[in-house]
């Protein structure tokens, strides 16, 4: 198990630097292929008002007058020593793990990232909460119940919570039980755990909710196929005639079985949602991650979209290395493929 899980560590780290050749490569290299001079690109990363010496100010800051293996060089240094950033009238420092400076804010993109976090945070655990809960559980019942009613009104349900865009389902929610009602907090409102948690999961309750059934859908089809298929086979039926209890048989021998491409597809929806739950935040006013990265794009500030991107690429990572380990622990042959 030791070695599964460090052979996994040392492919996690692969991939985070690999991800970050591809990022630098897009917000830094693609541009200069197609084109863009250092100055062009300098000026996406101060705003469309900045002067002449403020972009050049930024091509020096940024080392876009240098190679390219040398430019990445100090960006990936940065990241774990941090840099000192001339913004033209001042020299600011950039503490570790720099992951970006913003020009237009004069400041480091990581304390904004750490202040948003616990938004994007909560939005992601709560919501994964219910869909999993609720998705798993109609998923099981309607496979046991294959052809009811319920079967068809669950799958019928399900297939309308994944076709529904989740702007609209939020906007309809928000004009029912919010302004219409007022039976959840309004758009904008958040309250932050430590301060008053009642008041954190009132703020929440509507969000999780609209989220958690785009996802729950998903996962209640997904479950229902999965149990389907597991309960048809012969392990299935040999528990059955040594006289298990069904909840056994169904909980421990059918369910199990079926929990893994579960916990694939859990593992990668939270690690996305970690990187901001974009449409989320925006149709609810949160001030999250999704739309901090969504008002860098508005403004030009292109480090904070870096920010984002950087980290919600290691939250995906290490989301697939949660998801790795899961996968040994529920089926031991897995730690020897």
């Amino acid at each position: 198990m030791v070695t599964f899980i460090i052979r996994r560590l040392i492919g996690a780290v692969l991939t985070l630097l690999i991800v970050s050749m591809i990022t630098f490569g897009i917000f830094y290299l693609v541009p200069r292929w197609v084109g863009a001079t250092a100055a062009d690109l300098a000026s996406r990363y101060v705003g469309r008002t900045a002067n002449a010496e403020q972009v050049a100010a930024a091509v020096k800051a940024l080392g876009l007058d240098k190679p390219f293996y040398v430019q990445y060089w100090s960006w990936l240094k940065a990241i774990f020593v941090g840099q000192d950033v001339n913004t033209g009238t001042a020299i600011d420092h950039c503490p570790a793990p720099c992951l970006g400076y913003s020009f237009i804010g004069r400041n480091p993109v990581w304390p904004d990232l750490l202040d948003r976090l616990p938004v994007t945070a909560s939005l992601a655990f709560g919501a994964a909460i219910i869909w999993l809960l609720s998705g798993v559980a109609i998923g099981v019942l309607s496979a046991l119940r294959r052809g009811s009613v319920f079967d068809r009104a669950a799958m019928g349900v399900a297939l309308g919570g994944v076709s529904l865009p989740i702007f609209w389902t939020g906007i309809v929610c928000l004009v029912i039980f919010s302004y219409g009602l007022g039976w959840t907090a309004p758009g904008g409102t958040y309250t932050p755990i430590q301060q008053n948690p009642a008041t954190w999961a009132y703020d929440m309750i509507l969000p999780w909710i609209t989220l958690a059934l785009l996802f729950s859908a998903a996962y209640a089809r997904l479950t229902r196929a999965g149990m389907l298929e597991t309960m048809g086979e012969d392990y299935i039926r040999t528990a059955r005639a040594k006289g298990l209890q069904e909840r056994t048989v169904v909980t421990r021998h059918g369910l199990r079985a079926a929990l893994t491409p579960i916990v694939t597809i859990f593992g990668l929806d939270v690690g996305l949602l970690l990187g901001g739950a974009v449409l989320t935040e925006s149709t609810f006013s949160l001030p999250g991650l999704g739309k901090y990265a969504i008002d860098g794009i508005i403004a030009s500030d292109m480090p904070k979209v870096m920010g984002v991107t950087l980290l919600a690429a290691f939250f995906v990572v290490v989301a697939n290395l949660i998801v790795d380990v899961l996968y040994a622990v529920i089926d031991p042959r897995v730690r020897l493929s």
